[in-house]
This record gives structure tokens, C-alpha cells and sequence, in this order.
């Protein structure tokens, strides 16, 4: 009897309704990313750290995305690390089934995403979806309320982390405004003598590598 092309894709009886569940995970994949790691939180603090200094094409966006992904795989790499050794190893070996190890990889994700949020943000999105009680098993929260209590969060806290990098560079703008207009020197852009100035700073006290290390820092494992 010949296999059903709705039912088999092929001779070795694998489910075409398991194609199109890995085929949805893998468009996915792009919002994953954006929305489930760590990747917005550490753009958002690049973007803030260039604006800060006053150079805005340097380093230009490919730059930023590129350094933000790759921070991205080295701070998610416990819970990749994890998802490989407890969901696609076992999956590829046969002992589980695509839901359970879809199942099973939402675990270490819910677990880093849970570290990451805040309490009260997490329970704000539990009364917007009706569930009057936190769980008491943190795995019991529905990813519909996780992703977005995580997104919320991490919003709040790549913003706060932009405005304490704005403060001392804002500092230096009012210092260079002052001094020129003390000087009558009205005509002349501040933004171009502080420039400098800032840039100065920035490489004296080593800022990309104190930037690098506070993000890594900032997440909670």
C-alpha cells in the first residue's frame, strides 16, 4: 500500500504534521531570537551608548546587530548547551517524540527568561490572563504570560541602563556649553568640541570591554 503524501513524507513514515511544526519553529526563529534571549536588552544598550557619545553612523547598525548577536550566543550558551543535551540530542536519537522535545526545550528558556523578569511586571501580565494565583511550580506559567513579562522587562532595564550611560557624557555636554558661552563663543556647536572630549573618556577608562562585561554581568544565571 502506498504511503499517503497528507500522512508520509517519505519511505521512512515521517509525519508531514512534523515537517510543518519544524518548518513553523524555524520562521520563527528571527522573533525567538529578538524576543526570547538576550538580544534586545544588549542592542538597546549599544544604540543608547552610541547616541550618548554623539556619533551617529559609528559603529554603523550591521556593526551593533553583529556584536549584539554574537553576545547574545555567548550569554545563551548554558541554556543552547542545555536545550542540545536534553531536547535535540534525545529527539535526533529517537527516545522523543517533536512534542516532547519541543516540551522540553521550552524549560531552560522559560527558566532564563523567568530570571530575567521582574516580579511585579510578571504579575501584572497573570491578572491580564485571569490567573488570580502565581503557580507554585514556575514551569506551570504559561508562555503566553512569560514572553511577554520577559519582553517588558527587559525594555525597562535596557532603557534604565541607556540613562545611566547617558549621565556622564550629558555631563560633559553642559561642562563644554558653559565654558563657551562664559567665553562668548555662542556661534560655535558644542556637540563639536565635546565630541572629543567624550571619545576621550570612552577609551580611557576602556568602555567597550566595562560595556561588554556590565551587560554579561547584568543577566542573572
Amino acid at each position: 500500500m502506498e504511503n499517503n503524501p497528507l500522512i508520509n513524507i517519505n519511505g521512512n513514515g515521517v509525519p508531514t504534521l512534523d515537517i510543518l511544526i519544524l518548518m513553523t519553529v524555524i520562521m520563527l526563529l528571527p522573533s525567538i531570537l529578538i524576543m526570547m534571549t538576550s538580544f534586545t536588552r544588549i542592542l538597546i544598550i549599544l544604540s543608547f551608548t552610541r547616541n550618548a557619545l554623539g556619533i551617529q553612523q559609528t559603529p554603523p547598525n550591521m556593526v551593533l546587530v553583529g556584536i549584539s548577536l554574537f553576545l547574545t550566543l555567548f550569554i545563551m550558551n548554558p541554556v543552547v548547551s542545555d536545550i542540545n543535551e536534553n531536547a535535540y540530542q534525545p529527539y535526533v536519537e529517537g527516545t522523543m517524540t517533536q512534542e516532547e522535545a519541543l516540551d522540553a526545550a521550552a524549560v531552560p528558556m522559560k527558566d532564563f527568561m523567568l530570571r530575567q523578569t521582574e516580579v511585579d511586571t510578571l504579575n501584572l501580565f497573570l491578572d491580564f490572563a485571569g490567573i488570580e494565583e502565581q503557580p507554585e511550580d514556575v514551569q506551570d506559567i504559561p508562555m503566553t504570560v512569560v514572553i511577554p513579562s520577559f519582553m517588558t522587562s527587559e525594555l525597562e532595564r535596557g532603557f534604565m541602563a541607556g540613562f545611566l550611560i547617558f549621565i556622564p557624557f550629558l555631563l560633559i555636554d553642559v561642562i563644554v556649553s558653559s565654558v563657551l558661552m562664559s567665553m562668548g563663543m555662542i556661534m560655535l556647536p558644542p556637540a563639536t568640541i565635546s565630541l572629543p572630549f567624550k571619545l576621550l573618556l570612552f577609551v580611557t577608562v576602556n568602555g567597550w570591554e566595562l560595556l561588554f562585561s556590565s551587560i554579561i554581568t547584568s543577566f542573572n544565571y
